[in-house]
């Protein structure tokens, strides 16, 4: 499963929980699957991947964000991958902006190794993702 590990100061000494599927946020008139084609190549600068998608369903996570999410069989290089940046203050009550990478790894994982690494919600879609593996 490909994976990005989350960028900025917060995960930049984590593994565990701090790896994620690439996502983002779309209003409500955009259709998920294109917000999630969108939000593939913000957060990874490189095209979504052409081929039939699995869909994956949807999780919740702990601070209240649903991630719906589809599997796409690909030959992607994740060094080949140029992540988007977002800006926040830090460090905090500084006055000082910063950029910071959304994605600072990209990586393929088996999933038995994914599952040590991901968001905890986000384990529900390895779990449906290996149910269609077998």
């Amino acid at each position: 499963m490909l994976l990005g590990h989350m960028g900025g100061p917060f995960f930049a000494r984590r593994e565990r929980g701090a790896w994620t599927v690439p996502k983002g946020e779309y209003d409500p008139g955009e259709p998920a699957w294109e917000a999630a084609r969108r939000e593939f190549e913000e957060e990874l600068g490189l095209p979504p991947p052409d081929g039939q998608a699995l869909p994956l369903g949807e999780v919740r996570q702990s601070g209240g964000k649903t991630v719906t999410a589809w599997a796409v069989e690909a030959d992607l290089d994740p060094a080949t991958a140029v992540p988007g940046t977002f800006e926040m203050e830090w460090p905090p009550k500084s006055g000082r902006m910063r950029k910071f990478p959304e994605l600072d790894r990209v990586a393929w994982f088996p999933l038995d190794r994914a599952r040590d690494v991901i968001v905890s919600a986000q384990s529900a879609f390895l779990d449906r993702l290996a149910e269609h593996s077998l």
